[in-house]
């Protein structure tokens, strides 16, 4: 039995490091995986702290986006996941640069521990054109 879904995978993101996608489309939906910042062309984690963490993040999640055809102004929801709350601050400043204008739903959480022990991970949930 096929996907019900189609896989959406990209180079110019870090690849998937277990058993799941980049993204997957499905009903109108593209679902991308959480995002973390990881430089894709050397595959290491920037070096910094929240605020050049986050900026990382965003070039890897345009990339899985841009993949489907899509850009952050089709994105509807995201879910944050921090290492630390106390970050939160200064991780909304660069959220805000970076989404501009688009104001999506958001949850942000605070864990224990994220993938290579980052500071910050993004997933989200974009809305495809009805063409896709």
């Amino acid at each position: 039995m096929s996907n019900p879904y189609q896989v959406i995978q990209t180079s110019e993101a870090p690849a998937a490091i277990g058993p799941y996608s980049q993204a997957v489309a499905v009903n109108g939906f593209l679902y991308c995986s959480g995002q973390i910042p990881l430089d894709p062309a050397s595959g290491e984690i920037v070096p910094g702290g929240i605020r050049e963490q986050t900026r990382q993040v965003f070039p890897n999640a345009r990339a899985v986006l841009g993949a489907a055809n899509v850009d952050l102004a089709s994105v509807c929801k995201t879910t944050v996941f921090l290492k630390d709350m106390n970050d939160f601050a200064v991780f909304n400043e660069v959220y805000a640069e970076e989404m501009g204008e688009n104001r999506p739903a958001r949850s942000a959480v605070q864990v224990a521990r994220l993938p290579r022990d980052v500071l910050v991970e993004i997933e989200c949930i974009a809305v495809l054109p009805s063409s896709q």
